[in-house]
């Protein structure tokens, strides 16, 4: 089993549909689940957050919904890909050995101890997402260049991963992979 974590930057960078492309031929008759990042909606969030003031709650809550509506341009692109919103959910389409894309659902993640925090983001979603679906193998796919050999505290300092993204990998056992979203296409 595979969770495919597809930066938000993909949509604006021209790489979603490739990346979204490469999956499906790849990956088809594997479990996969894709994690959408926010994109262009969390960005607005982000940017709302300070002339309104409101809180970190809020602001989670929001950055979760433009994940969610990441998942749904992600499904308009490809329908046959199921929308998963819950670990269930997730887990009926790992079984079926089909491709999901997840749409968090914030009571499960609030369930799970989840902080709402702008140090957690789609990517240590995305990692405990991994964790908790006991996948073997976690890729991220960003729209910036990584280092093969990369240091996940280095790529945090670089603010390439969010803060918590270490925190979210230590531990585990599936194996991580950071790649470049035109590397990973090719």
């Amino acid at each position: 089993m595979i969770v495919i974590k597809l930066g938000g930057s993909l949509a604006t960078s021209g790489m979603l549909q490739p990346c979204l492309d490469k999956i499906e031929r790849s990956y088809q008759g594997r479990a996969v689940v894709i994690v959408p990042g926010g994109g262009v909606f969390a960005d607005q969030v982000r940017q709302l957050q300070q002339p309104w003031r409101f809180d970190d709650r809020t602001a989670h809550l929001m950055a979760l919904l433009a994940m969610q509506q990441m998942a749904l341009v992600m499904n308009a692109l490809k329908p046959y890909f199921a929308v998963a919103a819950s670990i269930a959910e997730c887990s009926k389409q790992i079984n079926k050995k089909g491709i999901a894309i997840w749409s968090p659902d914030v009571a499960e993640l609030d369930k799970a101890g989840i902080p709402s925090s702008w140090e957690i983001t789609s990517d240590s979603l995305s990692a405990w997402l991994a964790k908790t679906l006991v996948a073997d193998e976690l890729i991220l796919v960003k729209s910036v260049n990584i280092e093969p050999n990369f240091d996940v505290l280095k790529l945090v300092q670089q603010q390439i991963v969010d803060v918590s993204f270490h925190k979210f990998t230590q531990q585990t056992s599936f194996k991580l992979n950071i790649v470049n979203a035109e590397e990973f296409v090719s």
